[in-house]
């Protein structure tokens, strides 16, 4: 069966990561007398008061003791929401207060933000926000740094994770693991390999992306909507952004496309990302036991996916 942190030991993590962030925080110089928790799901993000400084220091992760990768990844998000946010784009970018670099403390890996005050009295507006990512794409294409292809994809996860759910068979059945190992033999060649995935999609362009879904992930500030958490940014197609999100979202984004003159959505390219999104849906079931409140929050896709079919050809 498997054994999934308890209460406590959250409680302990929780406590851990954000004594972490005061103590990285005053070595910065920062005056922190009231850290407060202001999320604790996948990261703990905690307000560094009185300083106007955010710390977000992921503590749900497929490798926990490498936090190389992760500070890699953290810096591919500084460096992108930095260059965003000096082309004008409304974005959370890294806090002036502190260097623009990923901090080490005590088995963590943080990063240091604006304390930013959230208009708790709007809802946020899916198909707005769907129209919106259009312009953050076309914003984005120009950015001149690295990234690597699908890495939010993350395919190392997928494969080892669809391998180590045999020893979870309470959290996925083996006929549902056995569709999901046979749709991933069909996907990860396309995942893992640029060429691969461009012979496959001629003529889809690839270019800079959020990563993790940016109608959901623009925050709602008192003086106007942010962009915000490009923790998973990455090189790929404009799809990667949209999967899962269903036809009314797909529309508003194609609306935001047409009317900035760049791409609308590709049917079968989304219907790829979608078979990649609901693959990484199933090896995220491999975090439950770190986060045990995570499996409420797959169950509905996996039960969607369970009933079916993929839209993408993925027979071998």
């Amino acid at each position: 069966m498997t054994t999934f942190l308890t209460p406590r030991q959250r409680a302990d993590r929780t406590s851990a990561a954000v004594d972490a962030a005061v103590a990285a925080g005053r070595e910065l110089g920062l005056t922190v007398t009231e850290p407060t928790v202001l999320h604790d799901l996948f990261s703990v993000v905690v307000h560094l008061a009185p300083s106007p400084v955010v710390a977000r220091i992921p503590t749900v992760l497929p490798s926990p003791d490498d936090l190389a990768a992760l500070a890699r990844r953290q810096r591919d998000e500084l460096d992108v929401t930095r260059w965003l946010a000096d082309q004008g784009v409304p974005v959370i970018a890294p806090s002036p207060l502190v260097p623009s670099e990923p901090v080490r403390r005590d088995g963590f890996s943080m990063t240091f933000w604006p304390f930013v005050e959230e208009a708790r009295d709007r809802e946020p507006d899916y198909v707005a926000n769907a129209e919106s990512a259009a312009d953050l794409h076309a914003a984005m294409r120009a950015y001149p740094g690295h990234l690597e292809f699908l890495s939010s994809a993350d395919p190392g996860f997928i494969t080892d994770s669809l391998t180590r759910l045999d020893e979870h068979p309470d959290l996925v059945g083996a006929a549902e693991l056995d569709r999901a190992r046979r749709e991933w033999r069909a996907l990860e060649p396309l995942v893992r390999s640029r060429d691969a995935f461009e012979t496959r999609f001629p003529g889809v362009e690839l270019q800079p992306l959020h990563g993790d879904s940016p109608p959901a992930n623009i925050f709602n500030a008192v003086d106007g909507d942010l962009y915000s958490d490009f923790e998973l940014v990455t090189l790929g197609p404009v799809e990667w952004d949209l999967a899962a999100l269903g036809p009314e979202l797909v529309a508003a984004y194609n609306h935001g496309a047409l009317r900035n003159g760049t791409r609308q959505l590709d049917e079968e390219v989304l219907a790829f990302v979608n078979a990649l999104g609901m693959l990484r849906v199933i090896a995220t079931l491999t975090l439950v036991p770190q986060l045990p409140e995570l499996l409420d929050y797959l169950r509905p896709a996996i039960e969607h996916w369970r009933t079916t079919p993929s839209a993408f050809d993925t027979s071998d």
